[in-house]
């Protein structure tokens, strides 16, 4: 909350002694806070110190200084221009250093003066548990404030460290404690025990901060950090919230609102060739279950009449039934029946990418078949999901299926996203639909 702003500041402070580089000044800002946020200079640490940073931001720095001199160059063939700007970048370029030097100072002051921490629950009464609760208690500057314990029940007689409760009751501890930070230790229990746990509303709620059982499996990338020597890794948001969200859903509307428009002729086809093959009855609504397991109605192209209500909801796969015409297998082989869903990305009940939407029969039997099914829906279903695009189609295996879901939500991004689009494009000129 206070590098972002001290580093934009720093970088557009030149504008203050001359306004004559002023679009080159933005354009160096701009690039140079976007190569601090993809090499993770924004990201929240537990030990801060300028130090570490520095050999990073002093190289992001120069990278950004590098392509605006270049293009300035090539705009403006006066050694004098380019010089008078490049002394501006150099100014910014130390004021941002100098910044950052400050705002690391006042965070641990603020976490030592404890005007800034935040209550944190460690899941683990382990040897590995216990030290770091020594540690958070003797050292605030590290921002988190040991407010409790939690393991497995087969733990629960240990004199070392008295547990605040079992993983059973961590949602509650979370409400009661006013926890914001969750730190994995070495809890007594199985990973898949414990991703439960995790995804409960509440506790996916909080920041996530783990120690590696490999010390040496740690990440090689940007700069290691840790709480009195062990080594602790920021786990990604397990659930899609706050601005990971909103970026998410502002890119389904402006996707979904150009995709109707400028498909408006082909959906017309679509609809001429339904009524064709079909009759009446061009759309077809099914009640699938979304986000957090609300319930809402699908629409899609009609390819073929069911029976009954029942068989609509219960029939697995209508593949190669012989009621499904030419025209309606064509409409499903390339998933244009599935174009009315952008209808449904609008309303907010579905996402572009995303799990696949399933009926509540199907719901309620791979939820409990399969530990992990019911997770895929922290997130709103989707047109089109990694799952899909990577074979997971027709009859093939739900484990397989929730695994990619879980995947696709715990590493999102926007470019993950357009990775999926332009695979499904490529799938449905391929004619590989189901």
């Amino acid at each position: 909350m206070v590098t972002a702003p001290v580093d934009v500041v720093a970088l557009v402070a030149p504008l203050v002694l001359s306004h004559d580089y002023w679009k080159g000044t933005l354009a160096n800002a701009a690039l140079t806070v976007a190569l601090f946020t993809a090499g993770g200079l924004y990201r929240p640490r537990r030990h801060v110190s300028i130090l570490d940073e520095l050999p990073g931001l002093c190289g992001r720095l120069l990278a950004s200084a590098a392509i605006v001199a270049i293009i300035a160059a090539e705009r403006h063939s006066s050694v004098t221009y380019v010089g008078g700007f490049m002394r501006g970048v150099a100014l910014s370029a130390g004021l941002v250093i100098l910044g950052r030097a400050a705002s690391r100072a006042f965070t641990v002051l603020s976490r030592k003066r404890r005007w800034a921490e935040h209550n944190a629950i460690i899941v683990g009464g382990g040897p590995i548990g216990v030290e770091l609760a020594r540690l958070l208690r003797r050292y605030p500057q590290y921002g988190l404030r040991f407010v409790g314990c939690v393991d497995a029940p087969s733990r629960q007689d240990t004199e070392v460290l008295p547990l605040s409760g079992t993983l059973s009751d961590l949602e509650h501890l979370v409400r009661l404690l006013e926890c914001e930070v969750l730190v994995i230790a070495d809890p007594d229990c199985q990973e898949s025990t414990l991703m439960e746990t995790l995804l409960r509303p509440r506790s996916s709620r909080c920041d996530l901060w783990a120690v590696p059982r490999l010390w040496g499996s740690r990440s090689h990338s940007g700069y290691p950090d840790h709480i009195g020597a062990f080594p602790i890794v920021k786990i990604r948001d397990i659930a899609l919230t706050g601005p990971r969200w909103a970026i998410k859903r502002a890119s389904d509307i402006v996707f979904a609102g150009f995709a109707l428009i400028l498909m408006s002729p082909l959906l017309l086809l679509c609809t001429i060739a339904t009524f064709v093959d079909g009759g009446p009855g061009i759309f077809f609504h099914q009640e699938r279950i979304g986000r957090y397991g609300r319930p809402f109605n699908v629409i899609k192209f009609r390819t073929m009449h069911p029976v009954n209500e029942h068989e609509s909801q219960t029939r697995w796969s209508i593949a190669y039934d012989h009621r499904v015409g030419p025209i309606g297998r064509f409409l499903r082989r390339t998933s244009l029946d599935e174009l009315p869903q952008l209808w449904n990305i609008l309303r907010g009940d579905m996402s572009v990418v995303g799990p696949r939407p399933e009926r509540p029969y199907f719901v309620e039997k791979f939820s409990a078949e399969y530990p992990t099914y019911a997770a895929r829906h922290r997130v709103p279903v989707g047109l089109t999901g990694l799952a899909q695009v990577s074979g997971l189609r027709g009859d093939t295996p739900i484990s397989d299926r929730a695994r990619f879901d879980n995947y696709y939500i715990e590493n999102w991004s926007l470019w993950l996203d357009v990775k999926v689009v332009l695979r499904t494009v490529a799938e449905v000129f391929r004619g590989g639909g189901r």
